[in-house]
């Protein structure tokens, strides 16, 4: 692991902060270091003033880093006062080992960032600041807004001093709290190793619910809303009760004494231990209880209950998004488990071969292309394993990993250890064929034959995959004349030729059609979506208005939606051979499709709204069109858009989507003829 702090991505709209440290692969991460601050914030001013002390272990030194913009008022080693950093660098300060525990008192203050409720989601991601006003404080332990110590986790204790009207928290476990006309005091306590805290604040009141979980354990709940959002408080609490129950009947005890869910003023969210902090726009939409926030209850088992060896992949993303996501779908019927699958799959048949990463390479979600790799693609490694050893040694698998690995660091390879001892095989060539290999399979029926055998049919079926080629049970719905039925070939190599048998004249062969097979999709399984032009570095850029203004909001849209910003070319030049985006008024797109022979795709679209965006196939690549008739529709579409990745078209109304859907996907059928 490179660094102080991995963070992970939770839900595809949310990204999450993951704590752990720099320690071995399956060992417990003890708490060799602990802080105990008092913490006093003004968000008007934006100030912070931070106080107390930092106890190192016996036998170990240690670096300590303040970051700059904070000023070390006073640092002491055991009573010895240490030189001041200054506030225009990163501080550190080194500390040598000794036989006897070591105790640093500091004290120090700063001014916060304006907090930028206006930020994309995006923007989040990338641009991490310790930021404060009286809307709302966050403060990532990645920014270093308190001291820290590199490469070493602590336990902590943490005093919170707000004025009056404001709340705050941090991770952990609440002690006491306080709240009058004097102002707000909150103390916590985290007793497990953790690489820094992570502090947010705001104008929230609280409403709490106390639940008892199997073995008369108690969790208390709560939400930290503004009071525009107090309405939402009771559906919120309901929902955590309920995954909350089920996670830790599933797979063992919930590690910790609390959860909440905290408001953000700004649009994404995080998820850290006992937490998730989520936008307030987000909190609204009706789908959040029903998938997100299941999802980051879920990694406080999975992320930051046993912490990912980064060094050999983060695997807590894809078995959450598998166990969150994709089991909501399952439990609604096989139609939408289906659908989602082919969402994945979609997704990484848009995804160029020079983006693909083995599982072992994913840490964390930097961009949309990762996200296809270390979450999708991760989970549906994780549907085949449980096809393959079955759900009952699946569920029993995740027990046993929970049990040997809580509050420890575990690899992939943990995994496979917990999942063998689940099924008795040996996983190895499964797990070194997903894990630590790029790609997947392009599959072909290249020919098929049949014959009568007198009591039914043979068929003989070959099947073709370019080099590198992969390990794969390929399933087979076979249509005969009185029906289907589902057969299963093992593909190895290049070509692979498999008998079946039948009991009817078979009519037609379709290969994997349930889409339960991890590979690169056909054409014309993978219709166009906007995630084509969206992960390709290659992507190019028209913009057919003339108008200066016009012409600057379609290209900072482009920058939106695109992974990189695509290269911009003429409206004259000829359609290149790598996905585009063509942006103009619905008058210039006609005539640029005109000039150019295209299909007039967006014909077919319902004609309402004052925004429409479609995909086309064009002559070598996917065509991303996104009409809008002046420039203030163009900018409306800045927060929306770049959400809509796995679809085909849209249509959006002052920046809402009204209408949206995927171009009908055609299953890899081999038809004989009569």
């Amino acid at each position: 692991m490179i660094g102080r702090v991995r963070r992970r991505a939770g839900g595809l709209w949310l990204a999450a902060l993951a704590t752990v440290a720099l320690i071995a692969t399956g060992t417990a991460v003890a708490a060799p270091a602990r802080f105990d601050f008092t913490i006093t914030i003004d968000p008007v001013a934006r100030t912070l003033l931070g106080e107390g002390s930092i106890t190192l272990p016996p036998g170990k030194a240690a670096t300590l880093s303040l970051a700059s913009g904070f000023v070390a008022e006073t640092i002491q080693l055991d009573g010895r006062t240490l030189p001041l950093g200054t506030a225009a660098d990163r501080q550190t300060w080194r500390v040598g080992a000794s036989t006897d525990a070591r105790v640093v008192s500091v004290r120090w203050s700063g001014t916060l960032a304006a907090l930028d409720a206006t930020m994309q989601h995006r923007d989040t991601l990338g641009d991490l600041r310790a930021a404060s006003s009286a809307g709302g404080t966050f403060l990532p332990a990645a920014t270093n807004w308190h001291p820290m110590i590199d490469a070493m986790p602590a336990s902590y204790r943490v005093t919170l001093l707000l004025p009056p009207g404001q709340r705050g928290l941090v991770p952990g476990r609440l002690l006491a709290e306080t709240d009058d006309t004097s102002g707000y005091r909150a103390a916590f306590e985290f007793a497990q190793a953790i690489d820094g805290i992570d502090l947010m604040a705001g104008p929230y009141r609280s409403d709490e619910r106390v639940i008892t979980l199997a073995g008369d354990r108690s969790v208390r709940l709560r939400t930290y809303f503004t009071q525009a959002l107090a309405d939402l408080a009771p559906g919120y609490l309901d929902s955590v009760v309920g995954y909350l129950t089920r996670y830790d009947e599933r797979i063992g005890p919930y590690p910790y004494t609390e959860f909440s869910v905290v408001s953000s003023p700004t649009p994404t969210g995080f998820g850290m231990p006992t937490l998730t902090y989520i936008g307030a726009d987000v909190l609204r939409l009706p789908f959040i209880r029903a998938t997100s926030l299941g999802h980051e209850v879920l990694h406080n088992w999975w992320g930051n209950g046993v912490f990912p060896d980064y060094a050999s992949g983060n695997w807590s993303e894809g078995l959450t998004t598998f166990m969150a996501d994709y089991e909501y779908q399952r439990r609604e019927g096989e139609a939408p488990a289906r659908a989602m699958r082919l969402a994945w799959l979609r997704d990484y048949s848009a995804l160029p071969a020079a983006g693909d990463a083995p599982l072992a390479a994913f840490t964390s979600r930097t961009h949309g292309a990762s996200q296809i790799v270390g979450y999708n693609k991760a989970a549906m490694v994780f549907s085949m394993l449980r096809d393959l050893i079955g759900e009952a040694a699946f569920d029993q698998g995740l027990r046993t990993f929970w049990s040997a690995q809580r509050f420890r660091v575990a690899s992939w390879d943990d995994l496979r250890h917990a999942f063998e001892q689940a099924s008795n095989r040996d996983l190895a060539p499964f797990f070194a064929q997903w894990i630590k290999r790029p790609g997947a399979p392009t599959l072909h029926i290249a020919e098929a034959r049949r014959e009568p055998t007198g009591k039914g049919w043979r068929v003989q079926v070959r099947i073709v995959q370019p080099l590198p080629s992969f390990a794969v049970s390929v399933p087979l719905r076979i249509r005969t004349e009185l029906g289907e039925q589902m057969q299963s070939v093992d593909v190895g190599g290049l070509a692979t030729t498999a008998t079946l048998t039948v009991d009817a004249r078979p009519l037609a062969i379709a290969l994997d059609p349930d889409t339960r097979v991890m590979r690169r999709l056909a054409p014309g399984e993978a219709p166009p979506i906007l995630r084509d032009v969206m992960v390709n570095a290659r992507t190019a850029l028209v913009i057919l208005d003339p108008d200066p203004a016009y012409d600057e909001a379609a290209r900072q849209l482009a920058d939106a939606i695109a992974d990189q910003p695509p290269k911009p070319i003429r409206p004259d030049d000829d359609v290149p051979a790598s996905p585009l985006i063509v942006i103009g008024t619905t008058a210039r797109i006609a005539a640029w499709i005109e000039q150019h022979a295209l299909p007039p795709i967006g014909a077919t679209l319902p004609q309402r709204g004052n925004a429409r965006v479609w995909l086309a196939r064009g002559r070598a690549a996917s065509i991303a069109f996104i009409e809008a008739a002046d420039t203030a529709t163009l900018q409306s579409l800045m927060r929306g858009l770049p959400h809509y990745g796995g679809q085909s078209w849209l249509v959006f109304e002052n920046g809402k989507v009204v209408e949206r859907g995927v171009w009908p996907a055609t299953p890899m059928v081999f038809g004989f003829e009569r």
